[in-house]
């Protein structure tokens, strides 16, 4: 059985809904979704991109 993934809701969101939440699986894909029911997944991408994604928002400011 594989299992869930679990998602955690970005430090940067508001009380609202409208929020990014990203789960992760070691060895497995990076899952992000943009709304309240993380369910509804809107990408996946490899650990190494979404790294790679981080380090680049992060420098940009």
């Amino acid at each position: 059985m594989t299992a869930q993934p679990v998602w955690q809701k970005s430090s940067f969101c508001d009380e609202g809904d409208a929020c990014v939440h990203v789960a992760a699986t070691p060895g497995s894909l990076v899952r992000v979704a943009d709304r309240a029911d993380p369910a509804h997944l809107v990408l996946a991408t490899t650990q190494a991109a979404w790294a790679d994604f981080l380090r680049a928002v992060k420098e940009s400011g």
